[in-house]
């Protein structure tokens, strides 16, 4: 299964995706997604200029010497840059084994621990009302997890929460935009959202809400103990996670789950919080963190200390990445729930998926390999655009979290 020849397939239809594309002298090919949100070229030329070149001539089938081959290697380890590119080729590679193998991807990682996979959607709105009506609109199609995010008073654009009648797209301009932010307003404010939305819907729905790394410790704490009486799912990215020890004084003050995670790129971040139980969820995506064998070592680990997966899956993964995520988490013990925004038709029209969306729950389909798959004729009608994140900044002007 020699490699013959791979390429980097840039599209926007809608948003910028990078696929990445092997091809064995036996005529298989497989599909990796290689896309860093705001950040797309640079992964590009990652691939272009260093891996591709190495990867000419090397047999497919030894996906985990490949990987150390690319990882070590490399000399300069770890980077979200590197560790994309690193999956994008590990998705390839197991998509192409697969299809070599003719089954089903979950069925080569050893078979499914499950019959189906819950999954979390967004609701969002510019203010409780709205936010309100938007989780009803998500349960209403099936949704037993959602996202509630909400505008908050005196702060005029909020992370997660979209224009109107749009679908939430961060990367929105050219240049990054800024906003602005204020803690103070956004803790008076969440638990009183929280608190509307459990009299409206009840204690069954599962509740999850994204922090987005804005607060230090101590506010961290002081928001997860007043959502208590919420019994959120989880509170997600509750505070910067470069110092991991800050988690320990967030654990101190609050019992509500904590996850963390869609921002790491290797074992090594997360190792910490693991091995210290400072963490119930972990977050990392099999586009950022290394691909399937990379997130195995750490669904592996997490599991010694009852850390459950709760993978990234938000529209600035491709459907390539929701494909292998889902055979992913078909088989992964340690399973907790998936991340899941859906994509517009006009993505679609570019790739073809063989997941399956029912009542609050996926399956990933029983098509050979991934079961994704990208039309070259369509992605090529929409050209790459640039598009960045914004920025955050304080009221007083000081640059602060996104």
């Amino acid at each position: 299964m020699k490699i013959i020849d791979a390429k980097v397939i840039v599209c926007s239809p809608g948003r910028n995706f990078v696929t990445l594309k092997i091809t064995t002298a036996e005529g298989v090919y497989g599909i990796g997604d290689a896309t860093l949100n705001g950040r797309e070229l640079a992964v590009v030329s990652y691939l272009e200029d260093y891996v591709i070149p190495a990867l000419i001539g090397r047999d497919a089938q030894r996906i985990e010497d490949i990987w150390q081959y690319l990882y070590r290697g490399a000399y300069w380890r770890r980077g979200p840059i590197g560790l994309t590119a690193i999956a994008a080729v590990d998705v390839a590679l197991w998509d192409i084994k697969a299809k070599q193998a003719n089954m089903p991807l979950y069925q080569l990682l050893g078979g499914r621990s499950r019959d189906r996979i819950m999954v979390y959607t967004h609701a969002n709105g510019k203010d409780i009302d709205t936010t309100l009506e938007a989780v009803a609109s998500a349960q209403a199609k099936g949704y037993r997890a959602i996202r509630v995010q909400s505008g908050i008073p005196g702060i005029a654009k909020t992370y997660g929460v979209a224009k109107q009648g749009d679908a939430y797209e961060p990367a929105d301009a050219d240049l990054p935009s800024e906003e602005s932010w204020s803690s103070e307003k956004y803790l008076n404010f969440v638990p009183e959202l929280f608190k509307r939305v459990r009299q409206e819907f009840g204690d069954e729905l599962h509740l999850l809400h994204d922090v987005h790394h804005r607060l230090s410790p101590i506010e961290a704490a002081r928001l997860g103990k007043a959502l208590e009486p919420c019994h959120l799912f989880w509170l997600e990215d509750a505070t910067p996670a470069e110092n991991q020890d800050a988690f320990k004084l967030i654990r101190q003050h609050t019992t509500t789950p904590l996850a963390v995670g869609e921002v790491f790129n290797t074992i090594h971040d997360c190792r910490e919080l693991m091995q210290q139980q400072l963490i119930d969820y972990i977050r990392t995506s099999v586009v950022h963190a290394g691909g399937i064998t990379a997130m195995r070592r750490i669904a592996d680990l997490g599991s010694l200390f009852n850390v459950k997966m709760g993978s990234h899956g938000a529209t600035d993964l491709s459907p390539v990445c929701m494909g292998a995520a889902l055979h992913f988490d078909y088989w992964v013990p340690n399973f907790g729930i998936q991340e899941h925004m859906a994509h517009s038709p006009l993505m679609e029209s570019v790739f073809t998926r063989s997941y399956h969306f029912e009542d609050g729950f996926f399956t990933p389909g029983e098509k050979a390999g991934h079961g994704v798959d990208i039309n070259e004729a369509e992605a090529a009608k929409y050209p790459y655009k640039r598009a960045m994140l914004p920025v955050a900044r304080l009221e007083d002007g000081t640059l602060w979290h996104w």
